[in-house]
């Protein structure tokens, strides 16, 4: 008897109707009675050579409108199991050729580099000869960095690569220039390519070796110093509908916190007064220099989260915390009075887990929309709203 894939599992299998997973299904796909999966209308061809090797993308056999519905059953599924059900918005997803930040790794291999991504759970390099996912501006640079690396001390290393207002961003990991010969191809290779900044870690930290101009990112119209190594979202699409959805869910409070603010994707979009919270001293830095009157605390959330008293000075709060979720926070938050939250989250299990305990405080959970800006992979994204 045929068994019809029925859905996508976390890790991107499909999985059939009896509970079986089979690599690369997709829903309407339908295992045949001499087992072999039978294609349905949304699997599809991928655009890249380099899948299903490359780890970097998991689901490009997935039609566009299967790989929505992953993402909203992925945002759903997370909060069934705390027991919450609640208005799950379409699936924004972020096109292809979008991703403005990327780190790859770097290998030296019969004396040539390899750069790219790993194969899928191995250690293995794949060397891109090309990829759908980043940003034209960015894989152009592969193929150069491979001669400048080839120059370079170092055997292994990691290459982030951010798209900044001046260009490229580039901080080099795990390679060293040593000699003048080499600093100076560091620099000329900067202005060849008219990069925005070049910063080497040689293991004791970055260190920057070429900015001709301080290296900047606007958000929300605001250019904010962008310090070596910060954290943007990875596309301008995926920003902008984060950002849609905070204010949206936030509205016209007249005083809210910024919690885990970074360098201000929200705080510079939010209308009122705003007070952000943030444990990065650079990123700290990166607010106060880009708005002077903006109220900035350096502050561990984690270790130190605004009481109840302190939240009760604010209308609303916008959380945005890293994959571990904030569960420290989110406690003193379910105790307080805070009419609005907008949280934001890169892990839909320790949000929903989170959620959970909001809900258990007495807030509502008013709406969630996934955000997939990591193209064609299992990594979703979503925004929130909650309200008293």
């Amino acid at each position: 008897m045929s068994d019809p894939v029925v859905r996508i599992a976390a890790r991107g299998d499909g999985v059939t109707s009896s509970g079986r997973h089979v690599a690369f299904g997709v829903p309407g796909d339908v295992i045949g009675d001499d087992g072999e999966l039978v294609e349905g209308p949304d699997h599809v061809v991928p655009p890249c050579r380099h899948f299903p090797a490359c780890g970097g993308c998991q689901l490009q056999h997935v039609s566009d409108r299967a790989y929505a519905t992953y993402c909203e059953e992925r945002v759903r599924g997370a909060l069934a199991q705390q027991g919450i059900e609640t208005d799950t918005r379409p699936a924004l997803l972020s096109p292809p050729r979008s991703r403005r930040r990327a780190t790859l790794r770097a290998v030296r291999a019969g004396g040539r580099i390899l750069l790219g991504f790993n194969e899928r759970g191995s250690a293995t390099l794949v060397d891109l000869a090309e990829c759908p996912v980043l940003r034209p501006e960015l894989f152009a640079l592969l193929s150069p960095l491979r001669a400048l690396l080839a120059a370079m001390k170092g055997k292994a290393g990691e290459v982030q690569l951010t798209l900044a207002d001046q260009g490229v961003d580039l901080l080099l990991r795990g390679f060293a220039a040593e000699g003048l010969a080499a600093v100076e191809a560091l620099t000329a290779f900067g202005e060849r390519h008219r990069l925005a900044r070049i910063a080497l870690d040689e293991g004791y930290g970055a260190e920057v070796r070429y900015e001709p101009r301080p290296a900047t990112a606007t958000l929300s119209g605001k250019a904010v110093p962008l310090p070596v190594g910060a954290f943007l979202q990875a596309t301008e699409e995926g920003e902008a509908a984060l950002v849609a959805a905070v204010r949206e869910a936030v509205g016209t409070a007249p005083r809210t916190a910024d919690l885990f603010a970074g360098i201000g994707t929200f705080a510079f979009a939010l209308g009122g007064k705003v007070a952000a919270a943030e444990a990065s001293r650079d990123a700290v830095l990166a607010l106060k220099r880009a708005a002077p009157g903006l109220a900035v605390e350096h502050r561990d959330l984690y270790r130190r989260p605004l009481d109840a008293s302190e939240l009760g000075a604010y209308d609303a709060v916008v959380l945005d915390p890293p994959r571990a979720g904030a569960e420290a926070q989110v406690r003193e938050l379910a105790g307080s009075g805070v009419p609005r939250i907008a949280y934001v989250s890169c892990n839909p299990a320790t949000f929903a887990r989170d959620a959970a305990k909001l809900v258990a405080g007495g807030y509502r959970l008013a709406w969630v929309v996934p955000v997939g800006q990591f193209r064609w992979s299992t990594h979703v994204e979503l925004a929130a709203a909650f309200a008293r």
